[in-house]
């Protein structure tokens, strides 16, 4: 894949995913413009290689002396502000982040965040771009950009409204109201609350589960799901036109017919 130059993400491949994990730590994984153009290298991949991808952040880690406090686990703490201090009005309409939040939203395959520690401002409208979310109780998200004079251009003014609603939306964005991981899921922000240990294992559950599945009729699926109301049901029945002409199709509903059959046999 040719991603081992990389300095700002840690990069894993295997046979039916891609875990991406920000890897700045030293400045809680704030994005600059080199994490976006190297988002944009593995956006390319998956654009040409679809498979799923699993994003995520510096792993807590837990010290031997458990009277010691161990390192936190964190997503990413929002765009880098020394960089964005110094951004103007042409470098606001390029759109740099929300162009890369974006294309990641579009991927073919289904993408995973596995969210711990800080989720904000930046780092919250990637995860918001994800099809799904699991987060950790230290989970911490949110978006405080009206306390620093710009508003969430990334996605949130729109993606937030659609995932928790309008008076939650609201009241993150206009308030700067941070939610911890129990808020997330009761909100319905993440699907899932673990522990920072089984985060990521959750998540390569969830991608086994999502992988099981026929990947054509997934990626069809997704794309399908995100197209406007006006599109169905003709975007529909064209896509399932489509799919009826897979030879997965044939195989599986095959299987499906003969376990049935089989189990059919063992009751009688």
């Amino acid at each position: 894949m040719g991603l081992a130059g990389f300095s700002t993400l840690l990069v894993e491949e295997t046979g039916d995913r891609l875990l991406v994990r920000l890897h700045r730590p030293d400045v809680r994984n704030a994005i600059d413009q080199s994490m976006v153009d190297e988002l944009h290298m593995v956006c390319s991949h998956l654009e040409q290689t679809p498979k799923i991808l699993i994003l995520a952040g510096t792993p807590s880690e837990a010290k031997a002396d458990r009277q010691a406090a161990g390192v936190k686990g964190i997503f990413a703490s929002g765009a880098d502000i020394r960089q964005l201090r110094e951004r103007r009005r042409d470098e606001a309409l390029a759109g740099i982040n929300s162009g890369i939040f974006q294309r990641i939203a579009k991927l073919p395959m289904p993408v995973i965040a596995a969210l711990d520690g800080y989720a904000l401002g930046g780092g919250a409208e990637l995860a918001y771009a994800a099809d799904f979310r699991i987060g950790t109780p230290e989970l911490r998200m949110g978006n405080p950009e009206t306390n620093l004079g710009i508003l969430a251009a990334a996605g949130a003014t729109w993606r937030l409204r659609e995932l928790v609603g309008e008076p939650l939306a609201k009241e993150i964005l206009l308030t700067g109201k941070v939610l911890t991981g129990n808020d997330c899921l009761q909100a319905g922000l993440i699907t899932e609350l673990v522990s920072s240990a089984d985060l990521l294992p959750a998540a390569h559950a969830l991608a086994d589960r999502i992988a099981s599945q026929d990947p054509l009729a997934v990626r069809i699926s997704k794309a399908v799901f995100h197209t406007p109301r006006e599109a169905h049901p003709v975007i529909d029945t064209l896509a399932q036109g489509i799919l009826f002409e897979s030879p997965a199709k044939f195989d599986r509903m095959q299987t499906f017919l003969q376990r049935s059959k089989a189990r059919s046999e063992e009751r009688n």
